[in-house]
C-alpha cells in the first residue's frame, strides 16, 4: 500500500523571506504583507500571523488592506525565489527522507515515503523528526501521511496538529468532515459549491457525480477519485542534476524477483564506476522502478560510511527487493547516489606483518536498513558530572572522540530515563536508607555506601545554582544493587525538600 506525505508551509513566503534577510527582516510581531501584480492591481500575496488576526487576507487589494491596517509594512513578493527556495528544500528532504520527493507550489512539498518510514523510526515520529527539523531553522511546518496524495494535502491543511498519520484503508473516511478547499480545486469552483450549500469533501462525495463534472469541469471529479485511489496520482520525483544516475530500460517488463536482482546488480556495476571517477563513495542509495501503470515503486539504503564495494551495495539493495510489488511488470529501473561523499582509499593490513582489523561496518549496514538507522546507535561519554547528562548518542561508526567517563565511583549499568520516586526510611542527615519501597515492594539495605554529592550545573541554568543531589548505592537482601538519591540536603530549604528517588540498578 503507498504511503504519502503532504508538508504544508502555511507561512512559506513569510518564512523564506526572514530566512534570506536574516537581521535586516521585521520582527515576528510586526504586521508585514508581500504584495504582488494581477493585472493592473497590486494585491496581498502572503501575510504574518499578526497582520492575519487582524483581519488581512491573502487576494486583498493592497488599498484595502492599508484602509485597515495604515501601519502595515510591505515587501515585495518575488514569485521566483520562492519557487527556488521551495525546490532546494525538496532537494533536502529527499536526501534525508525519502526517494521520491516533489515541490507543491505554492506552499508545500509531497514525499513517497512508501518502504522509507522504517528507517526514521516509522510514520509518526518521521513526521514529528520533519517538522521540528523545519522549526528549527524557522519554517512553520503541518504534515500529515496518507493513502493518497489528495487525502494527506487535505490532512495536511485541515487536520495536522502539527503532524496526522491517517490510518491505512480510512482515507476518504477521515477527510470527508474537511472543507472544500482540501480539494485543490481553484477558487472559482470552490465558490460555486458554496452558493450551491456545499461546504465539505463529504457532501461532495455523497451526491451523485455527473452533475457536478457537467457544471464545474473533470478536475472535481478527479479529485474526489484521487481521494480514495480511484485514479492513480504519481508523484513526479525532482531530480538533482548533480545527482550520480544509473539507469536501464526494458523493451519487455519484468517483475521476477531474479531477474530484478541481477539488473539491480548490473546497475550498482554502473554506478560504482561512475563513484569511481569522481572519487566518492554512496552514502545513500535510491533505486527506483518505474512500473507499466506509471506507479513508482522504490528502494533506499544508507551506509554509515562512504562506500564503492559493489557486492555490499548490491546486497544492501537485493534485500529489500521483497517489499517491491511488480505489479503488471517494470520498465525503467533507475538507481543514483542521492548522497555521496569523498572516499579515501587506505592500505589494507598484510597478514605477513599484522592483523588486519575487525570491519563490522557492513554488519553496521545490514541492521540500519532493516530496522531504521535512527534506532542503531551507541552510547558516547559527555562532561558532566549530572549522570542524565554525561552521555550521547552517536553513530554506530562516529570516531572516538577521547573522551571517558570518571571512575571515582562506579554507575549503574541501567540508568532509568527518569528518576522514580520511593518511600525511604532513613537517619538524616548523611546516612544511607535502612529500607525503601520503590514499585510497590519493600527493600530492607543490607550494605550501602555514600553519599556522593552532586550539584547542579549553575552555568546553564539559574534554577541548578542551588541544586544538590546526595547519591548511595544500596544492596539489599537479596543482593540487588541500587543507585539512590535524595534531592536536597535538609539544610537549606532552596537545595530541595528531601525527596528520595530510584535512579539506576547495578547488574
Amino acid at each position: 500500500m503507498p504511503r504519502v506525505v503532504s508538508l504544508f508551509l502555511p507561512g512559506w513566503p513569510i518564512d523564506r523571506l526572514r530566512r534570506a534577510l536574516g537581521a535586516e527582516v521585521p520582527p515576528p510581531d510586526s504586521r508585514l504583507v508581500l504584495v504582488g501584480r494581477e493585472g493592473t492591481r497590486r494585491v496581498v500575496t502572503a501575510v504574518s500571523r499578526p497582520a492575519e488576526q487582524a483581519g488581512l487576507r491573502v487576494g486583498m487589494p493592497l488599498t484595502k488592506a492599508h484602509a485597515l491596517l495604515p501601519d502595515i509594512l510591505t515587501l515585495p513578493a518575488d514569485p521566483a525565489a520562492d519557487a527556488t527556495a521551495l525546490e532546494r528544500l525538496s532537494l533536502w528532504a529527499l536526501q534525508h527522507y525519502a526517494p521520491i520527493v516533489a515541490p507543491d507550489p505554492p506552499d508545500g512539498l509531497v514525499i513517497d515515503t512508501t518502504g522509507a518510514d522504517h528507517l526514521h523510526g516509522g510514520e509518526a515520529l518521521m513526521l514529528s523528526g520533519l517538522v521540528n527539523r523545519l522549526g528549527a531553522s524557522g519554517i512553520t511546518a503541518r504534515a500529515a501521511v496518507a493513502d493518497t496524495w489528495g487525502a494527506a494535502f487535505a490532512a495536511a491543511r485541515f487536520l495536522a496538529d502539527p503532524v496526522r498519520v491517517i490510518p491505512a484503508g480510512r482515507a476518504v473516511e477521515s477527510v470527508s468532515p474537511l472543507p472544500i478547499r482540501g480539494l485543490r480545486i481553484p477558487p472559482d469552483i470552490v465558490a460555486g459549491l458554496h452558493v450551491l450549500g456545499f461546504s465539505t469533501i463529504g457532501d461532495l462525495l455523497a451526491v451523485p457525480r455527473a452533475p457536478l463534472v457537467r457544471r464545474f469541469g473533470p478536475i472535481l471529479g478527479r479529485r474526489l477519485d484521487q481521494i480514495d485511489g480511484v485514479v492513480r496520482e504519481p508523484v513526479d520525483p525532482l531530480r538533482d542534476p548533480e545527482r550520480i544516475v544509473a539507469r536501464k530500460g526494458f523493451g519487455e517488463p519484468i517483475g521476477a524477483p531474479d531477474t530484478i536482482a541481477r539488473y539491480t546488480t548490473a546497475l550498482v556495476h554502473d554506478l560504482c564506476q561512475a563513484l569511481e571517477k569522481r572519487g566518492l563513495g554512496a552514502r545513500r542509495l535510491d533505486l527506483i522502478f518505474h512500473r507499466v501503470d506509471n506507479s513508482l515503486q522504490a528502494i533506499r539504503v544508507g551506509t554509515a560510511r562512504p562506500v564503492r564495494d559493489e557486492k555490499r551495495l548490491a546486497r544492501l539493495l537485493c534485500d529489500r527487493i521483497e517489499t517491491i510489488e511488480p505489479g503488471f511488470g517494470i520498465e525503467v529501473m533507475e538507481l543514483s547516489a542521492t548522497l555521496a561523499e569523498p572516499l579515501v582509499l587506505q592500505q589494507a593490513a598484510t597478514s605477513l606483518i599484522e592483523a588486519a582489523p575487525a570491519d563490522i561496518a557492513g554488519l553496521v549496514d545490514v541492521i540500519a536498513n532493516r530496522i531504521g538507522a535512527s534506532r542503531l546507535y551507541r552510547i558516547a561519554p559527555v562532561e558532566s558530572d549530572v549522570p542524565e547528562r554525561s552521555f550521547q548518542r552517536v553513530a554506530p561508526l562516529a570516531p572516538d572522540a577521547g573522551a571517558t567517563w570518571q571512575g571515582q565511583w562506579p554507575r549503574p549499568s541501567r540508568l532509568l530515563a527518569r528518576p522514580e520516586p520511593i518511600e525511604v526510611m532513613a537517619l538524616l542527615p548523611d546516612h544511607p536508607p535502612a529500607s525503601f519501597t520503590w514499585r510497590g515492594v519493600r527493600r530492607l539495605v543490607k550494605r550501602a555506601d555514600g553519599p556522593e554529592r552532586v550539584f547542579g550545573e549553575w552555568w546553564k541554568r539559574d534554577g541548578e545554582r542551588a541544586a544538590v543531589r546526595d547519591y548511595f548505592q544500596v544492596e539489599d537482601a537479596v543482593g540487588e544493587r541500587f543507585w539512590l538519591f535524595r534531592s536536597g540536603d535538609e539544610v537549606q530549604a532552596a537545595r530541595g525538600l528531601g525527596r528520595w528517588f530510584l535512579h539506576g540498578i547495578f547488574a
